[in-house]
């Protein structure tokens, strides 16, 4: 860009006259230079010149255009003196013509003035100049002219990649350790030890860390630009931190954070195991990449499974209640990758491809829409949490969805407090030699046995077995009233009545955790339930089996218990 004369002399003015008031006489010099220095980088800034492109270059020849810069200048790559200036030019320049929008915006410019960089401004400005080297977060722009101002954006500003809090420091040192010029964007949150123990390690969610000194400035902002814009893309996804090295040095060192001569870029991911770990992003330093390198990274404790191949272990429903995500992605949604590492250790998460509403395995769970949330609480019991559910953005859906999961979780710890307020009134008896012709004799028409090899099998069996023994299609009645009708609900200890097993099957279902058989003492006669087991399921073989729709068997002898 070419500024014209009248509003450089007229800018250097105010600004010494500015500089003479707010300053020592002996900045005065120093900082008409950097202006000079500053006149001079706008002036020579052409994107297509920088990267070596033609006007019509495609997008795959900016590209590979700005590849082959950045592995000479890229600051990890490249320590000469000069090295990091030089990236962050070629960096903005690759910024305006890998965006569409901006190209055309600085290809109409130009073609109209006829000069390259941006020049005067459009008329109806009042009659002044501009020249913006980004949009977004720590643009930087100076406008000049009748009525005009100078701004030089909010965040340690940067023209064409060249800092003026650098060239203060060149000159002037760092006053006592303060950099007039870098602080952080307020969106950039400072990290200490503390912050870290508490917030960030082995908590879920994942970070974009800044680690810096004040002799690795070189380039601060340019990360810090990249920083807020990959937060604001994944904005609910991820949170951005910044350390300083020089204040909590143990912390860097303990983590193998300290930076050289520029900044170093680090997310804090949960990609290959439980526990969280530092991962350095060395790629170039542009937003799309940074964005692609965290999403990598975000976590993937939703376990992606085969909606007909789906067994609910009892371990998982035993210990946390489950929740699955039925959608017609192909990989894991990235919201609930979010959420996965968020409420990991409070849910199991899982999450299926499905195609429709009307496949059998989806009609099944009774869902109505898609995408669609299901949870079982740790009793078995199943509920459609959400279905049809609409994505405003990330952030929005990441506070709908984790309301979503706080309630169900408030529900579940319900569930399990009225379980033992419950328990003694529920409980079954245990089928042995004394009880056998009370509980299952030549008198009770059917008796249910729930055969159980662990504690935790034996709970779950008298959960379900009484839930359903109080629906009125079971028809429980008193086994002394002598009634036709009755059914005998029981459990058995299958470790110490392998036996009475062996009747019905010649290994006595050692491979099964639980069992559940409908034993008929006076036709000798039964019929078996294995796999998973929920009230819904149980009901519909119990219900079954009283009205003949199930194959009875033979057994092989009769059933004898210790």
């Amino acid at each position: 860009m070419s500024l014209p004369q009248s509003a450089v002399s007229s800018f250097f003015k105010e600004q010494l006259g500015l500089a003479k008031m707010a300053i020592p006489s002996w900045f005065t010099f120093a900082f008409l230079l950097s202006l000079l220095v500053l006149h001079a980088e706008a002036k020579a800034f052409d994107p297509y010149k920088v990267l070596g492109v033609e006007k019509n270059a495609t997008q795959r020849e900016i590209q590979k255009a700005f590849h082959k810069l950045s592995l000479i200048y890229h600051p990890d790559k490249n320590k000469s003196k000069g090295a990091q200036e030089k990236f962050a030019v070629i960096n903005n320049a690759y910024d305006f013509l890998s965006d569409e929008e901006k190209r055309k915006n600085y290809d109409r410019k130009r073609e109209k003035q006829g000069a390259t960089g941006f020049d005067a401004g459009h008329p109806g400005d009042g009659g002044g100049y501009t020249y913006s080297t980004s949009s977004g977060p720590g643009q930087s722009e100076f406008t000049s002219g009748p009525g005009g101002s100078q701004h030089m954006g909010g965040q340690g500003s940067s023209w064409t990649g060249f800092n003026i809090g650098d060239i203060f420091s060149k000159f002037f040192g760092d006053f006592g350790g303060s950099n007039w010029f870098q602080s952080s964007p307020k969106s950039i949150r400072a990290i200490n030890s503390n912050v870290f123990e508490k917030e960030i390690s082995d908590q879920g969610m994942t970070w974009l860390l800044l680690s810096h000194t004040s002799s690795s400035q070189q380039g601060k902002q340019n990360y810090e630009s990249i920083i807020e814009e990959v937060a604001s893309l994944l904005q609910g996804a991820i949170r951005v931190g910044s350390i300083n090295c020089e204040t909590e040095y143990s912390l860097c060192k303990d983590l193998g954070m300290l930076p050289g001569r520029a900044p170093r870029l680090f997310v804090y991911s949960y990609k290959v195991n439980e526990k969280g770990s530092l991962k350095e992003y060395k790629g170039d330093l542009v937003t799309k990449n940074a964005e692609t390198f965290c999403q990598y990274h975000l976590p993937r404790f939703s376990e992606r499974i085969s909606l007909n191949h789906f067994d609910l272990s009892s371990s998982h429903v035993e210990r946390y209640p489950v929740v699955m995500l039925l959608s017609t992605r192909k990989d894991t949604p990235v919201i609930w990758r979010v959420l996965s590492g968020l409420y990991h250790k409070r849910f199991t998460f899982y999450d299926a491809e499905v195609h429709d509403v009307s496949e059998p395995d989806v009609k099944k769970l009774g869902v109505g829409a898609l995408p669609a949330v299901i949870g079982w609480l740790s009793n078995g019991e199943k509920h459609i949490l959400k279905s049809g559910i609409s994505v405003k953005d990330l952030k929005s859906a990441t506070k709908d969805l984790s309301s979503m999961l706080h309630s169900f979780e408030k529900k579940n710890k319900k569930a399990a407090s009225s379980k033992q307020t419950d328990s003694a009134e529920r409980q079954l008896p245990l089928l042995t030699a004394s009880n056998s012709d009370d509980l299952c004799g030549d008198k009770t028409p059917v008796c249910i046995i729930g055969a159980f090899r662990t504690t935790r099998s034996r709970e779950r069996l008298e959960s379900l077995l009484f839930k359903v023994s109080q629906k009125s299609l079971s028809r429980r009645k008193n086994v002394a009233s002598g009634s036709k009708d009755s059914v005998s609900y029981t459990l058995l200890d299958a470790g110490k009545q392998a036996s009475f097993l062996s009747a019905f099957d010649k290994s006595g279902y050692k491979s099964s955790s639980k069992i559940l058989v409908a034993f008929k003492p006076r036709k000798g006669k039964f019929a078996a339930f294995k796999g998973h087991m929920n009230v819904e399921k149980v009901e519909r073989f119990i219900s079954s089996v009283l009205i003949g729709d199930v194959e009875f068997s033979r057994t092989r002898q009769k059933p004898v218990l210790k």
